[in-house]
């Protein structure tokens, strides 16, 4: 069994298991910064800035999500589990974009 456990180690990367988040901000109908490039399993946590509502979601291959919609002053936070370049956007505002790229 536990030579099991430290086979299943050594195949995740040690950046999945990341504990800090970085921070993207929603605000003027865009995402601040528009790109971003983290690794494998790292956190990022969206902060809306604006007056208004919003959602994020990517529709990716091998890794989507859809968030409920978020009032200003709320923040959503999000792992990304797989490498790739990912489009994040808004639901409500659908000419927000962000890039994500993921190593």
């Amino acid at each position: 069994m536990r030579s099991l456990i430290v086979a299943l180690l050594t195949l995740v990367p040690a950046a999945a298991f990341a504990d800090g988040a970085r921070t993207v901000i929603q605000q003027g109908r865009t995402f601040r910064p528009g790109e971003i490039t983290i690794n494998r399993g790292e956190a990022v946590t969206f902060t809306n800035n604006d007056d208004f509502i919003h959602q994020i979601y990517v529709n990716g291959e091998g890794f989507t999500f859809d968030t409920d919609e978020r009032a200003p002053g709320q923040n959503v936070t999000e792992n990304f589990t797989q490498p790739g370049t990912f489009e994040v956007r808004c639901h409500i505002h659908p000419k927000m974009k962000l890039v994500v790229h993921v190593k």
